[in-house]
């Protein structure tokens, strides 16, 4: 009985300490929205201390299960929102953050290791480049969502870090690859690297058409939303098992099935199942802290005080490379942008592209790293050289950019005084006009009193909508009749057709989706 008792005890054990966990995360998230920090830098900081905690856990986690547990869902739940119009218009400053600064950043830190740790492999100095390189948007968005930044500096931000995983986790793959096969010839694998990103693009192509048929025929909420995440799972899985790119592959298909997803998903399911994605990217981004966190005990405990000393410079060292190769680069963006302009060899469509000097200085700002730099140190191989120096750089660069960028970029927004002119309100409030005229055309013909009731209600909201050129949403519990549900999908297929034409984005689309998703849902939808 003895032995029973022990594993009972470490079981009881490790369940307090995932409750204290999970509930001191929820308080320190509380009291960064209260104090308007990012929630990712007090995870940081939590993660930071339970490496010096008495007695704390150590749990312990397969490194090839890392990026799959952590970064696919949370991927898919940024690029489903991700709307295709502004990734177009905002496809020059996007793709020269995702190709250019990741390439630099990782070539930066790659070289300052080296000089560091002579003894450092190459390979493994560039797989710690690749691994500080992308920047994460959960911490600037926290920030972002506070103030009101220009909308096209938020796009871009947001374009940036969808899609710079995909660059930077390729470049890891191929270090971490010359480490394990020691020769690695480009000429032989750059074929193979192109050939993959083909192969992911149209493996996101293909299961964005063929799995979203499959899934709507789930008509349970918690069947429908567990099937969501075990396809994302196995969608990564899949292509990582085909020699594909995970990330670029679950990215397409989130972006393709997002297209759809909005008529194919009721709104009694589409509800609940936002709410439990954005929960689950909360919980992983706790526990993906919580693990490196617990991973920094044992690297810092087998260490002599000179190497602390060595290990905490060069972290100090490569945390100012990685910030200073940000600011360095959009600053070349930006003068080489203007010179071509000035000079009339490049005419863009919109005078805003450019980016202000503030502007610019903001964007590099934003450079926090966060759940993606922790997924991919913690999937480095045991046996790979300088794994523990890397992990350790990992953790002290995600730290340091919270605690330095993610607690100084909202007052130095303030100061910056940037303003943004609410394009998604405006857009908001000329497709509510649009969408409650189509509910009002639904039910022009009823000549019963019910539908009387309604057409005066919808006529009291297209003049608030008038009133309020922002996109205010109105007020108030609506009662339930099927004559209002036909009403609402009149104005839900007029949303869905400004959103197909572009007339509105994703923003606008979501939050007009968001509304009529209720009034659905009140009326018995």
């Amino acid at each position: 009985m003895a032995p029973l008792a022990s594993v009972s005890g470490i079981v009881v054990s490790t369940f307090e300490w995932i409750i204290a966990l999970l509930l001191g995360a929820v308080a320190l998230s509380a009291l960064a929205r209260r104090i308007k920090v990012p929630y990712p830098t007090f995870l940081a900081i939590g993660g930071a201390l339970i490496a010096f905690v008495p007695n704390s856990p150590s749990w312990t986690l397969d490194p090839g299960l890392a990026l799959a547990l952590f970064v696919a869902p949370v991927l898919l739940d940024a690029a489903f929102d991700t709307s295709l119009r502004d990734l177009r218009k905002n496809w020059v400053p996007v793709s020269t953050l995702v190709v250019a600064a990741v390439g630099l950043t990782t070539v930066g830190v790659a070289y300052v290791a080296h000089r560091l740790f002579p003894d450092m492999p190459w390979a493994a100095a560039v797989a710690l480049g690749a691994i500080v390189a992308p920047p994460d948007a959960a911490a600037a968005v926290a920030i972002l969502s506070q103030v009101k930044l220009p909308y096209r500096m938020v796009k871009v931000l947001e374009g940036e870090s969808l899609l710079n995983d995909a660059s930077a986790l390729l470049i890891y793959r191929i270090a971490v690859g010359a480490v394990v096969m020691e020769h690695l010839k480009w000429s032989k694998v750059a074929p193979t690297i192109a050939l993959g990103l083909v192969g992911s693009v149209l493996a996101g192509l293909v299961a964005g058409r063929i799995i979203p048929p499959i899934m709507e025929r789930v008509r349970e909420v918690p069947s429908a939303i567990i099937v969501q995440f075990a396809t994302t799972f196995l969608i990564w899985i899949g292509a990582e098992h085909l020699g594909l790119s995970g990330i670029l592959t679950i990215v397409v298909y989130a972006i393709t099935i997002a297209q759809s997803a909005p008529a194919r998903i009721p709104a009694r399911l589409r509800v609940p199942s936002y709410a439990v994605w954005e929960t689950t990217v909360f919980v992983l981004n706790v526990l993906a802290f919580m693990l490196i966190g617990m991973q920094m005990r044992p690297i810092w405990a087998k260490l002599d005080t000179d190497v602390r000393w060595e290990y905490c410079v060069a972290a100090a060292w490569i945390l100012a490379t990685v910030i200073l190769v940000r600011l360095l680069w959009i600053t070349f963006y930006r003068t080489t942008l203007r010179l071509l302009i000035a000079n009339g060899i490049y005419h863009p469509k919109d005078p805003k592209q450019v980016a202000s000097p503030k502007g610019g200085l903001i964007i590099a700002w934003c450079g926090m790293r966060g759940l993606v730099t922790l997924a991919t140190a913690f999937a480095l191989p045991e046996n790979f050289p300088y794994r523990d120096f890397i992990v350790f750089i990992a953790f002290a660069v995600v730290l340091g950019s919270l605690v330095v960028q993610g607690l100084t970029l909202r007052p130095l927004i303030l100061a910056f005084g940037l303003k943004d002119d609410d394009p998604v309100g405006i857009e908001v409030a000329r497709a509510r006009a649009i969408a409650y005229r189509a509910a009002l055309d639904a039910i022009e013909d009823d000549p019963s009193e019910e539908a009387e009731i309604l057409r005066l209600e919808y006529r009291a909201i297209l003049m608030q909508a008038d009133d309020d050129p922002r996109g205010g949403i109105p007020n108030g519990e609506l009662p339930a009749d099927p004559l209002r549900r036909r009403a609402i999908e009149a104005a839900r297929k007029s949303i869905f057709h400004l959103r197909t034409t572009e007339v509105i984005g994703d923003d606008a689309f979501h939050r007009l989706e968001e509304e009529l998703d209720r009034a659905e849902l009140s009326a018995g939808g």
